[in-house]
């Protein structure tokens, strides 16, 4: 398009002032500069807009065409910036959310009933994905992500942070006995994580003071799946609270160790890519997570 907007906003105030003076006043020109931007505009159009005589200024008959259609798109802008600016004050559109299944089940699912209630125009597409994915490709609004972030590409939104413990179900420790210390692990059915190993790390402290990274006997990617084993009496896992505080709560998983388990935490971002204009549907929801989060902490 060769208009540009500040041509037609010209043409408009001239014909509805009656002058280009009093045009020029209105948009905050000089006289010489608004008669410079109706003369561009009739250049690129290659034709007349405006007869010009020493009292009045008279539209042509392919001025008053034209100037039906910039009327049009000046109240189109107008229109878009009034939508967009609602939109800041009322969140809308399509929001596409990515996290690990346990996060997305345990912490954003319960969630999703109150953030409706206040945002019922933002249409949430819910994805789980238990490895990092590319944001762009996955055309990903905002991820929460567990553990330490390494893409510095990405704007990172502290979310919270949740301890990690070793458990068990009392129907297994009851079958295998409970482990007096990390060395009797050893003796044990362990549920680890096929990757990445550091997830294997557990919050233990050896006889010798090194740490503990146990030989899962059985091992998955999902966090949710060894929570499922776990539950089963499969054997000892070490998860996240954020996914279990609920099974502990009711006594389905106990914690072993107790008083041995460092306070190893992992922290929960929430990630979008810095060059991203920050949306108020993605603003609204991360504060919304946050601010349920704090009336609820994982450890609780």
């Amino acid at each position: 398009m060769k208009t540009t907007l500040d041509e037609l906003q010209a043409l408009v105030a001239v014909v509805d002032t009656g002058s280009i003076t009093a045009a020029s006043e209105a948009l905050g020109l000089t006289v010489s500069a608004t008669s410079r931007t109706l003369g561009r505009l009739e250049q690129k159009l290659q034709t007349t807009l405006l007869r010009r005589t020493t009292r009045r200024l008279e539209l042509t008959e392919e001025g008053a065409a034209f100037l039906q259609h910039a009327r049009a798109i000046l109240a189109s802008v107008d229109e878009a910036e009034e939508q967009m600016a609602a939109r800041r004050m009322r969140p809308a559109g399509r929001l596409r959310v990515d996290a690990a299944t346990p996060f997305m089940l345990h912490v954003l699912v319960p969630l999703l009933e109150g953030f409706r209630a206040r945002y019922p125009e933002v249409a949430l597409e819910l994805n789980s994905n238990e490895g990092i994915v590319d944001l762009i490709e996955k055309r990903t609004d905002v991820a929460f992500r567990i553990g330490v972030l390494k893409d510095s590409t990405l704007h990172a939104r502290p979310v919270g942070t949740s301890r990690v413990r070793v458990l068990a179900s009392p129907a297994y420790l009851k079958r295998h006995g409970t482990p007096a210390t990390p060395g009797q692990l050893a003796q044990h059915a362990l549920l680890g994580f096929t990757q990445p190993e550091t997830l294997n790390d557990w919050p233990l402290r050896d006889a010798d003071g090194s740490g503990v990274r146990i030989r899962p006997t059985v091992a998955s990617s999902s966090g949710e799946t060894l929570r499922h084993m776990a539950l089963a009496g499969l054997g000892i896992v070490c998860l996240s609270d954020f996914m279990t505080r609920e099974d502990r709560r009711s006594g389905q998983l106990v914690q072993v160790f107790a008083r041995q388990t460092l306070d190893v935490r992992q922290s929960i971002h929430a990630v979008y890519y810095r060059n991203t204009a920050l949306a108020a549907r993605i603003t609204c929801f991360v504060e919304h997570v946050i601010d349920m989060l704090g009336k609820k902490p994982f450890d609780a």
